[in-house]
């Protein structure tokens, strides 16, 4: 997934009108200004009413991971670009609710949802700096998130977390485990 193909990616979401916020990996190098790594997939929240039009959207990518929903409505092309989309259902405060495996929701507050950052030149709507080092250490990161931990800390002058790298990648991770970092 390049830098150009995200840009073409949500311009056919501005498109239908269907707004997003750039969450993961991408999510991270918008909020650092510069691709680190390459990347596999394109991680999203998305409003939850929007996501029964996604298909159509993207009439070349099919449904994988269908054991994902309801926290994630996951697409994939011929090509192995993957689309990772959390659905949101936003309060009255702004703050977006994401429905989780098993019943309950996660929280991802307004403040997280207000930043925006850089992807070739494009200014872009993403997840803030302190909800990406949260969202970066789940139970079993690896290298690569505790990589992206470190260049937001340093990037935004933010205490580094407790942690450290892990010293593996998850195979998960396909092609972007082997990943360059500047």
């Amino acid at each position: 997934m390049t830098g150009t193909d995200v840009l073409q990616i949500l311009d056919r979401l501005d498109a239908a009108g269907v707004e997003w916020w750039i969450d993961g990996g991408w999510g991270v190098d918008a909020l650092l200004g510069r691709e680190t790594r390459s990347h596999d997939d394109l991680d999203f929240a998305v409003r939850a009413e929007d996501v029964e039009r996604l298909q159509a959207i993207f009439p070349e990518f099919r449904q994988v991971d269908e054991d994902q929903w309801p926290s994630a409505y996951v697409l994939r092309d011929p090509h192995g670009r993957e689309l990772d989309f959390h659905p949101l259902e936003l309060d009255e405060q702004g703050n977006g609710w994401q429905p989780q495996h098993g019943g309950g929701r996660a929280l991802w507050p307004r403040e997280a949802l207000e930043a925006t950052g850089t992807i070739v030149g494009r200014e872009v709507r993403c997840t803030s700096p302190q909800f990406q080092i949260e969202a970066h250490l789940y139970e079993g990161y690896d290298d690569v998130d505790w990589a992206a931990i470190v260049a937001v800390c340093e990037a935004f002058e933010l205490p580094l977390p407790a942690g450290g790298p892990t010293g593996r990648v998850h195979e998960r991770r396909g092609r972007s485990g082997l990943r360059r970092l500047e």
